[in-house]
């Protein structure tokens, strides 16, 4: 998008100079940041911005003094067109599987304690101020508050995992039928004889194996035949019609190499279909908050309710903290304004939020923003019954599979934003994990993969991650010509 066909985003800078109270070390003044109010922004501009490192909360726009703040936070942006799902990831994706299909119950829905926070409060520096008009509002009214720990903490339920396993062998030993073996060779010779047989006790009437029925086949057999029937019906043909001769075991060799070659994708498991007989449906809205739509006035108060549910049990805010409009002014408004352009993604450009309805209501709320090269997450909430399903890395595997379907229309949007990585906080860390990602240079603002950054941000909190010492930032191609974009210092226009 060039300057030229944008229309002005109107900011009021704040500066710098206080320290806030920092919510990862607690540090009372340790958290420094630029802030400005964002009365309109457009969506390259605020594309120019994140890629810069800063990042919104509401309509409040801000800034780490990555050199001098307690806890650096680097811009983390991962590359959804290579990104392979870990095994944790799939875990996730076949947990909800399996709870569509087949409504697992085995985690005590609204037990919070069972699994740790899967999506706590992060990049939401939220305003402390209360609703007034943007020209009422003061410098000092729109410090952040401070920010609470992680927003998706990524875990393994090894213990349900074991639980599984164990089930499944205590199935497979109740279901053999009795038996009893005697060896009739009593030499003692250590060697087999050829008259050992296996002698059958006669089962009683209604217990045990019918004896005059042949043996029951193991499915994995029964599969295996199936598959191998299925693959030579696909083999070429000979000139008599009749398939080339292969052997069977070559045959389902080579199948199980060719689909190893070809992992699984996270369309694979999020699109599965399911059984006609499965016991849920979940269905994701994507819904334009800013400027509101019918169909997210429709449901602001559902969904209003599910974020009061959240942060009441998740971070224990008090019933009268999350309010209608702290939800509003946090979640819901945006400086971002909407564009649909011929060339763009089909839901547009700006703010959104992305419902995750099952049976008829909202269990989970993805705030994110629809830019000009990537998808942005904002925040996520979600009904604290449903904790077991790891909502957390579930909506972001969904998001990522989001931008891909957005790269489809808009070749130029591929970069799923995760926002701050926070080396110094081990619950952030879980962002690395999003393979391949990268990590935003302080000082030159390149992009970086996050395993050259690793390494030396064990030794330093902060850290420029461009070796290329003579580097420096260069000039935004969206903004090659003038800005269009009009900043207020206490109220004056420059």
């Amino acid at each position: 998008m060039a300057a030229a066909d944008r229309s002005s985003s109107i900011v009021e800078y704040f500066g710098g100079e206080a320290g806030y109270r920092c919510g990862y070390c607690k540090n009372v003044t340790g958290n420094l940041s630029h802030g400005m109010w964002a009365h309109s922004m457009t969506v390259q501009d605020y594309q120019d911005l994140i890629d810069r490192g800063w990042r919104r909360s509401g309509k409040y726009v801000y800034k780490p003094i990555m050199n001098q703040t307690c806890c650096p936070q680097y811009t983390i942006r991962c590359r959804p067109l290579h990104f392979q799902p870990s095994k944790s990831h799939k875990k996730v994706l076949k947990k909800m599987l399996k709870f569509l299909a087949k409504g697992d119950s085995s985690k005590v829905a609204g037990d919070v304690t069972e699994e740790p926070m899967d999506s706590h409060r992060e990049d939401a520096v939220a305003c402390s101020f209360v609703l007034k008009n943007d020209s009422d509002i003061s410098q000092s009214e729109l410090k952040p508050l401070s920010v609470e720990e992680t927003e998706r903490v990524e875990t393994e339920d090894n213990n349900e995992e074991e639980e599984m396993k164990k089930g499944v062998t205590m199935k497979k030993v109740e279901s053999e039928p009795p038996q009893t073996c005697v060896d009739k060779d009593s030499t003692g010779s250590g060697e087999r004889s050829d008259s050992a047989k296996l002698v059958h006790t006669t089962p009683k009437p209604g217990k045990g194996a019918d004896l005059s029925k042949p043996p029951c086949r193991k499915a994995k057999d029964i599969r295996k035949e199936r598959k191998l029937h299925k693959l030579l019906q696909n083999q070429p043909h000979t000139l008599e019609g009749s398939p080339s001769q292969v052997e069977p075991q070559i045959l389902l060799s080579q199948n199980s190499k060719s689909k190893a070659n070809q992992p699984k994708s996270i369309e694979d498991f999020i699109f599965a279909s399911l059984p006609d007989d499965a016991t849920h449906q979940l269905e994701v809205r994507v819904v334009r908050s800013s400027p509101p739509s019918c169909q997210f006035k429709a449901t602001f108060q559902e969904s209003y309710q599910v974020y009061k549910r959240y942060q009441m049990a998740i971070h224990k805010d008090p019933p009268d903290k999350p309010t209608i409009s702290q939800f509003t002014r946090f979640l819901c408004d945006s400086p971002l304004e909407a564009e649909n352009p011929p060339s763009g993604p089909d839901c547009g450009y700006g703010s959104f939020h992305q419902q995750y309805w099952l049976e008829g209501k909202i269990i989970a709320v993805g705030v994110i923003d629809v830019l000009p090269y990537c998808v942005s997450s904002v925040y996520l909430y979600y009904d604290p019954d449903y904790t077991f399903l790891s909502l957390g890395v579930y909506s972001a595997l969904r998001e990522i599979a989001f931008t891909r379907q957005l790269h489809e229309k808009a070749s130029e949007l591929c970069y799923y934003y995760m926002g701050f990585y926070i080396h110094s906080c081990p619950k952030m860390r879980y962002k690395g994990q999003y393979r391949p990602s990268d990590l935003l240079c302080p000082e030159t603002y390149v992009w970086v993969p996050i395993e050259q950054c690793l390494p030396t941000l064990e030794h330093s909190k902060y850290c420029r991650f461009n070796q290329d010492l003579k580097a420096v930032p260069g000039l935004l191609l969206s903004h090659s010509d003038s800005p269009a974009c009009a900043v207020l210092i206490k109220a004056i226009t420059v």
